[in-house]
């Protein structure tokens, strides 16, 4: 093998050829997260016939320029990939891969550039979409933990420092609670231009939206216990391209490096010979035109067709308390706790379904419809659904937020979307049921006053001094 190094423009670029004559199909990775990470996985391709370009994105590490995320990555991808076609050793076939935000580069490779510098397929993992995809949930509700620790670690800063925000917390466990959010960089102690301006960003499913005119082939990989399961399963589903596969499994963000608690050995999965194995077909023309996927069955160590949806079977429940709860901002229920408090007024309402009799696949789109009153003009409605074993141990299943404006006391019906679940439930689980008026620290609190939450000072105060809201489930 043969490896380089070079700057395509201002752009620092890693190149690792096979070993032989080529001329070679390539990878391109492009990343914020230091190109001299990808070296195994450069290595990698090059040992299976692949000429390996891992890039720095422009203004991070060793590239030049000034760093504005999901800004400049088209032009930048573009004119690599006009510079890679164009060198000896390129047969011109090229393959877009990348995880997190380096899946977005891909991305935008085969969206947003014009066609005689696309791609001929995608590998993308867990893939951040976009501004206001990371930012929000589909309802418009702040993912504030995320974006802090994210924007904490990599924003406005050539380099990285991942704890950043774990070391903020230690220093200050209250960082998060205070108000407002827009100022959360001066707490931490160092300029963040963007931070502000990314809750600007709202014009959610751009990337989806164009994934129907794709021409090339998508694998998209994600994880059932990642932020982004709902982006790749839409991203997949409306992909226009000749082939779309796709590969759900019980994992969190970094997938096989870390999978999630219901993971068995029969989903921990050599990605990288999955990747050359799809790769290699894609670019012969090989893969099979249409959908097609696969899932990870938690609990169960098997794999289903993604297609595959549980029978509707809801077990009945029962309410424990807390038809009338009252949602403090001062004492949010918090989305790294999953126990109850027994004291004090309800913080939430609870729902509680007896013990299962034989085992049970919960496979598919999990989504909870309500009918509540608000005593404010603005609420967050949080939905939490949790497994409770035989041994007494509680496990977050899935969640959804949304928001609602109403004028203050009256009802509305409205469905709360908690993304997806591929679990076996063992006989003798009992499944817990919690709606709430936040979801703290994963999610902004919502002031209740009609304010936006991220530049609010303070939330609405009745005469007991705490912000509240009742509600009817």
């Amino acid at each position: 093998m043969t490896a380089f190094s070079t700057a395509v423009g201002e752009l620092a670029t890693d190149v690792r050829l096979p070993a032989g004559d080529g001329p070679f199909p390539a990878v391109l990775v492009r990343t914020p997260y230091d190109r001299t990470r990808h070296s195994a996985e450069a290595r990698g391709w090059a040992r299976r016939g692949f000429a390996a370009v891992v890039q720095d994105v422009r203004g991070r590490f060793a590239s030049l320029g000034e760093w504005h995320p999901y800004a400049d990555e088209a032009a930048d991808g573009a004119a690599t990939v006009r510079w890679i076609r164009r060198q000896p050793w390129s047969d011109g076939r090229l393959v877009a891969v990348g995880a997190s935000y380096a899946a977005h580069c891909a991305l935008v490779l085969a969206l947003d550039v014009p066609e005689d510098v696309r791609p001929d397929a995608v590998i993308a993992a867990v893939p951040a979409l976009g501004s206001a995809e990371t930012a929000r949930e589909a309802s418009g509700v702040e993912r504030l933990l995320s974006r802090a620790g994210w924007w904490a670690a990599h924003g406005d800063r050539r380099d990285s420092d991942e704890s950043a925000l774990d070391k903020a917390l230690s220093a200050d466990p209250g960082l998060l609670t205070h108000l407002p959010l827009s100022a959360l960089p001066e707490r931490l102690g160092r300029g963040l231009p963007s931070w502000a301006g990314l809750w600007r960003h709202r014009d959610r499913g751009r990337l989806v939206s164009r994934a129907a005119h794709a021409a090339v082939p998508l694998l998209a990989v994600g994880g059932h216990h990642d932020h982004f399961t709902e982006e790749t399963v839409a991203l997949w589903h409306s992909w226009g391209g000749p082939s779309a596969r796709m590969l759900l499994g019980p994992w969190r963000h970094g997938l096989v490096t870390a999978p999630g608690p219901d993971s068995g050995p029969a989903h921990r999965l050599n990605l990288g010979e999955l990747y050359v194995r799809w790769a290699r077909r894609a670019l012969t023309g090989e893969l099979a035109p249409g959908h097609h996927g696969a899932q990870g069955l938690g609990g169960a160590d098997l794999w289903l067709s993604a297609r595959t949806e549980g029978e509707p079977r809801t077990p009945r429940t029962r309410l424990l308390h807390g038809s009338v709860f009252t949602a403090d901002s001062g004492r949010p229920v918090r989305s790294d706790d999953l126990t109850v408090p027994t004291d004090g007024p309800p913080d939430r309402c609870l729902l509680v379904t007896p013990p299962l009799p034989r085992p049970l696949d919960v496979v598919g789109p999990v989504s909870v419809h309500l009918r509540a009153t608000a005593h404010s003009p603005s609420a967050d409605w949080a939905a939490r659904l949790v497994a409770l074993t035989p041994e007494g141990s509680a496990e977050r299943l899935a969640v959804g937020v949304v928001r609602h404006a109403e004028p203050a006391g009256s009802e509305a019906e409205f469905t709360v979307g908690l993304g997806r679940v591929a679990r076996r439930l063992r006989a003798g689980t009992r499944l817990r049921l919690e709606i709430a008026g936040h979801h703290f620290p994963a999610h902004a609190r919502n002031p209740h006053t009609g304010e936006d939450p991220v530049t609010a000072l303070a939330g609405c105060t009745p005469p007991d001094g705490r912000s509240m809201r009742t509600a009817w489930c």
